[in-house]
């Protein structure tokens, strides 16, 4: 092994490059204050990013920060999952080893799939709450290590990152808060094509505050002289700058090249081809240096020096000489941990590998894994299975490499890395066929957690389909089908299981030993999960496949999985009899054939959650209490989860905001001691919804932000934008609800989404619509939810866009553009209502709340009206809706009381009080300014000393009190009837010059911008009625002072 060798870059000069360190200079001043950055450095191959690193990171190290590097490693499907966060680790663990053992103190099992040298890995957790977990882990690691000193953490060649790395990626971008830790992820930006999987990453975290992009250039000519000046040790001539910026285009690794091609006297041989160009330094070495230059191309971006000295088989001397040959002319250099060799830069790895003949990559590949075989030691002892894997398939040997492939895909699950797992069981199926039957019969099913989980282990005796039966290609594309759905891989995993059942179809002509119906069937739920995600319908075609080929089956664990899925899909989309009946069947499946207790559990728990949907709710809460006990007695991670997330949802559901919120923080700790952090994002979700509810916004849009950050999962993160928007309407910040309406749209999915997204996404739309001015809008958003129905168990959701749709009608009463299909909506609103069920205290209040804005769109609503509905909400510990319904109350009570003083308006002005304090405490200046106008107009002190009576010279008529004069008044009731200043002339005998000085005084004593606004106060205000002067009004009370808001 050389450790010698100098093995400088080609150009001793680092030139320009300014502007991109003073950047990365300033990103590591942040980062000492406690905050993490990061930044992605894209540039084209070649053009000096790495360079530009290390010349960044030598500078950081000698200001004492900590610098840790790990590279992703180019490779097709055996790159090593998570390769540069265990190179990352490995090195923090040496730097640091106090610190790390402290930090990882507890979980050395779970971080151990990461880094192995941890010990062994803990058993796995399923599917993506694992994977999550291990991030987690991950991130709050690094920010131990990085709370005392800053720490620069590179992750090089991003463009190779495999599927696993790219996501860890992207949650320690979303998720790191606290440390001095600077994240620098380098990628070459000509190879991002429109559909490399880097792409939409990139987009990602474009959005981040905490993430920056940074470019890195090619050379102008200035600077190609300098890096020559470099090189050359002396000025270039301006004739060699010109033809050598003119050739590289100011990539600077082609200058290096050129030059140095030149320098050698290859001049007039130098052909325009770039891989000849890069070529021409290896075919100037000696040849048996050549030879272990075109072994180390195909070993893997890094070679161990055991591994290449046992496939090159020669002396150690002649090996070390060849090595320094390779070394001393810039092409390999030693690696960072000192015990093997790397490419200098990865374009003339690629030019060598290009150049080898097809049989030569065959030969190199056998050769590389007979030696890997013979001894593992060579490799690091977690790349070993995935290295010798990739080997045997390169040597085209399927028979060695199927065996490698399905342990390097197993170990690959294990370690949560399921897009690995799911690349490397779809090369186990390319090769299976190819590999003979004895081969194929010798290899063994495993027994996976999502794998046939209630048919292999439950099968009859000498079946054969138990765990550790021979493997069946089946078998691979069941695990398949579940490591890319988790992987994200859906319409790939949709894909295979359509081919499987197309397969289990073909076995029934040919006798084969399966249960068809059953395998089938597992298979179609299989596509029922992913259904929707790859717009092949909402997943219940599959659903009822799936219930029809276990029909009349004698009774399985595939019967109860089959049904409590069934059940929760009829739940979640169109909850009614029919997922009652299922849920029910489910539970008595479960308990009939003694099934896993994750089915039996989930069934239980959809039963009970639609029993309270149904009404029956004390029995519904307390079976879904004793499930939760259950799974917590049990320890099933999941269903304790499951139970966590949906039952402080129907708390809130039924009004119980209080109870939701507090049974949500323990649900988090529970999360956090079992590494539930899909859970805690759906929480977190949750968490926001019964906060708003609570009126402690500020609190709920910190949970809003961690359930769009924790994951980046798009339920969870839909529902975090939704509450953004009820936030951001309520507290007159239009364009920032627009803005989240649209993010909780595009992540839940608008069209065919489920009714407790969809409702709440209806109302929102609505109420955007209406705040700004789009009236008719607002009604084709309720037409629109109303088309597809109230299912029962959705009047939680229901409710408020009934609300919503009423205040919208009542407020705009008045308004002329509004009247047109005024009437035939607001008997819309009514009728729905009416066969809407009110079961619990908040929903009977929202009744009451819309029939009443019903009324006041008629102008015929009383005091009676808010007082009822005020009295019901009183007890319901929901601030914003009981200050809303106090302006109501307040404006109710002093159009009654008229001008007289009285208990009315002594009444109006505390509520009034009480109603501002709650919307300025909550930031809701809409809501605030609507009260202080009408106190205003109604001549009320909304101070804390009594002045509820008007002094002696206030003006007892209330268009006087407003300041109009009996000829405005005049004016204003011929306005509220649409008339135009020229009619509004020629009626009152008046110049159409004097109208309209008449309507612009009225404008501004109204405090509104236009004649509609004018029109709708009037109708507010009562103004236009008998006690107005004006011509009249709808019915209802006709005298006294109030103002919508």
């Amino acid at each position: 092994m050389l450790t010698d060798v100098e093995h400088k870059s080609v150009s001793p000069v680092f030139v320009g490059r300014a502007t991109e360190l003073d950047t990365l200079r300033r990103a590591l001043t942040e980062v000492r204050t406690g905050e993490p950055r990061a930044l992605l450095i894209g540039g084209e191959a070649g053009v000096g990013k790495t360079r530009l690193l290390e010349e960044f990171t030598a500078e950081a190290t000698g200001d004492g920060a900590l610098v840790t590097l790990g590279a992703c490693v180019e490779s097709g499907t055996e790159g090593l999952p998570f390769a540069p966060f265990a190179a990352v680790l490995r090195t923090l663990r040496r730097l640091l080893p106090e610190e790390f053992a402290a930090g990882a103190a507890g979980q050395e099992g779970e971080l151990a799939r990461l880094l192995p040298d941890l010990g062994e890995a803990a058993l796995a957790r399923s599917g993506e709450e694992g994977t999550a977990r291990l991030f987690d882990l991950t991130a709050r690691l690094l920010e131990h290590l990085a709370a005392a000193r800053p720490v620069v953490l590179v992750v090089e060649d991003l463009h190779w990152a495999d599927a696993s790395t790219r996501r860890l990626i992207a949650y320690l971008f979303r998720t790191l808060r606290t440390g001095r830790l600077l994240v620098l992820a380098s990628y070459r930006a000509d190879d991002i094509h429109r559909r490399h999987p880097l792409r939409p990453l990139l987009a990602e975290l474009d959005r981040l505050r905490t993430v920056q992009r940074l470019e890195v250039p090619r050379f102008n000519r200035a600077e190609v002289a300098g890096q020559l000046a470099g090189i050359l040790a002396a000025e270039p001539d301006d004739s060699t700058v010109d033809e050598v910026f003119a050739r590289s285009e100011g990539n600077a690794f082609f200058v290096e090249e050129l030059t140095v091609a030149a320098r050698s006297g290859c001049h007039a041989g130098l052909t325009d081809s770039l891989r000849d160009l890069l070529l021409v330094r290896v075919e100037a070495l000696p040849e048996r240096s050549q030879h272990l230059v075109r072994l180390a191309a195909e070993a893997g971006p890094t070679t161990e020096y055991a591994l290449l000295a046992a496939v090159a088989r020669l002396p150690e001397t002649d090996l070390l000489d060849a090595l320094r040959a390779a070394v001393g002319a810039h092409i390999l250099l030693p690696s960072e941990d000192g015990d093997g060799y790397r490419f200098r830069h990865a374009l003339v790895r690629e030019a060598v590998t290009d150049d080898l003949l097809p049989g030569e990559r065959t030969r190199i590949g056998r050769q590389f894994a007979e030696a890997l075989a013979a001894d593992p030691t060579l490799v690091a002892p977690d790349a070993y299975v995935t290295r010798l894997a990739g080997y045997w398939y390169r040597a085209h040997d399927a028979a060695k490499a199927l065996p490698a492939v399905l342990r390097a895909a197993a170990e690959a699950r294990h370690r949560h890395a399921y897009a690995e797992q799911f690349t490397l069981l779809e090369r186990a199926m390319e090769l299976w066929d190819g590999v003979p039957e004895e081969i194929r019969g010798a290899l063994r099913s495993a027994d996976h957690a999502e794998v046939y989980p209630h048919l292999t282990a439950r099968r009859g005796p000498g079946t054969g389909e138990g765990p550790g039966a021979p493997l069946r290609y089946l078998h691979l594309m069941a695990d398949a089908a579940v490591a890319g759905r988790l992987c994200g891989q859906r319409e790939r995993a949709y894909k295979i299981a359509k081919k499987a059942v197309r397969m289990l179809g073909e076995t029934r002509s040919t006798g084969e030993s399966w249960d068809e119906p059953l395998f089938a069937a597992w298979f179609w739920v299989q596509r029922s999960r992913v259904a929707e995600s790859v717009g092949r319908g909402d997943g219940w075609q599959e659903l009822h496949t799936a219930q029809e080929l276990v029909r009349g089956l004698p009774p399985s664990e595939m019967h109860a999985e089959v049904l409590s899925c069934v059940a929760s899909w009829w739940m979640l989309h169109r909850p009614g009899p029919e997922a009652y009946a299922a849920a029910e069947r489910a539970v008595q499946y479960a308990r009939m054939v003694g099934a896993d207790d994750d089915v039996e559990l989930a069934a239980r728990g959809t039963l009970a959650g639609l029993r309270i949907d149904s009404g029956d709710i004390d029995t519904g809460l307390a079976e879904l209490r004793e499930v939760l006990a259950d799974a917590l007695r049990r320890e099933r991670p999941h269903q304790i989860g499951r139970c966590y997330v949906n039952l402080p949802s129907h708390l809130e559901g039924i009004g119980r905001s209080a109870e939701a919120a507090d049974l949500i923080e323990r649900g988090l700790k529970e999360s956090d001691r079992y590494g539930l952090l899909f859970t805690a994002t759906f929480l977190h979700a949750n968490h926001a919804e019964s906060l708003i509810s609570l009126g402690r916004w500020d609190e709920a849009l910190r949970s809003a932000d961690a359930a769009a950050g924790l994951t980046g999962q798009a339920k969870p993160a839909g529902m975090a934008a939704h509450s953004r928007t009820v936030i951001a309407l309520a507290r007159g910040d239009l364009d920032t609800a627009v803005r989240q309406d649209a993010v909780a749209r595009s992540r839940v999915g608008s069209h065919g989404a489920m009714p407790q997204h969809a409702l709440p996404l209806a109302t929102t739309r609505l109420s955007i619509a209406a705040a700004e001015g789009r009236v008719h809008d607002a009604r084709a958003e309720l037409r629109a939810a109303a088309e597809t129905g109230f299912p029962p168990g959705t009047q939680r959701y229901a409710w408020p866009l009934l609300v919503a749709a009423a205040t919208t009608e009542s407020d705009a009463r008045g308004l002329p553009g509004a009247e047109e299909g005024r009437a035939d909506h607001i008997a819309l609103v009514r009728r729905l209502a009416k066969n809407l069920v009110t079961f619990v205290p908040v929903c009977e209040a929202q009744a009451a709340w819309v029939r009443a804005e019903l009324r006041r769109g008629e102008g015929q609503d009383t005091v009676e009206d808010w007082a009822d509905v005020h009295q019901r909400f009183l007890p319901l510990e929901r601030p914003w809706d009981l200050a809303r319904v106090a302006l109501r109350y307040a404006e109710a009570l002093l159009a009654d009381s008229g001008t007289r003083p009285g208990p009315g308006r002594t009444q109006a002005a505390e509520l009034l009080r009480t109603a501002r304090a709650t919307a300025r405490r909550l930031g809701a200046r809409p809501l605030a300014d609507s009260i202080d106008l009408l106190a205003r107009r109604a001549r009320l002190s909304l101070s804390t000393r009594p002045a509820a009576t008007p002094r002696p010279d206030t003006p007892t008529d209330p268009a006087e009190a407003l300041g109009l004069t009996r000829r405005e008044r005049e004016v204003l009731s011929l306005l509220v009837a649409g008339r135009t200043n020229r009619h509004i002339a020629e009626e009152l005998f008046i110049s159409p010059k004097t109208a309209s000085v008449h309507v612009s005084h009225i404008l501004a004593k109204l405090e509104v911008s236009s004649r509609g606004e004018a029109a709708a106060v009037a109708h507010r205000l009562r103004l236009v009625g008998s006690g107005a002067g004006g011509s009249g009004g709808e019915g209802g009370r006709e005298k006294g002072v109030g103002v919508g808001a």
